[in-house]
């Protein structure tokens, strides 16, 4: 049984199958990058990937120092739809108009669906 990885929660048992399942199907260029999301209980981070190389293109957090101080105080839906604008604005700056969304497993609502809004504030393409 080698390569059997144990999983705690059948509620990331289910995440990671969904998540495995997505990334069947999206791949990021550098073109379009794939943005993707991660959704803790206390912050969200994003960030966009070029698969053909492994790199990543931009990202963003709630813990960096630049958004940190825009988002204190906040409630978790307005950080998150700030960490996507300013994803957003750091792929416009790299030259980068065109994104595929990956919501990694999670379901494409609340904090999720609003770091996708805030990246088409920015005026990023799905």
């Amino acid at each position: 049984m080698s390569g059997h990885v144990k999983i705690a929660t059948p509620k990331l048992r289910k995440r990671l199958k969904r998540k495995a399942s997505i990334r069947l199907r999206i791949t990021g260029t550098a073109e379009r990058p794939r943005l993707s999301v991660f959704r803790s209980t206390r912050y969200v981070y994003a960030q966009a990937i070029d698969d053909t190389t492994g790199r990543v293109v931009a990202s963003a957090s709630e813990l960096e120092e630049a958004v940190k101080s825009a988002v204190a105080g906040k409630p978790k839906k307005e950080r998150a739809r700030q960490i996507g604008k300013t994803v957003g604005e750091r792929l416009k700056a790299a030259g980068v108009s065109a994104v595929v969304f990956d919501r990694n497993g999670f379901i494409y609502h609340g904090r999720v669906k609003e770091i996708a809004d805030g990246a088409r504030d920015a005026g990023l393409a799905f």
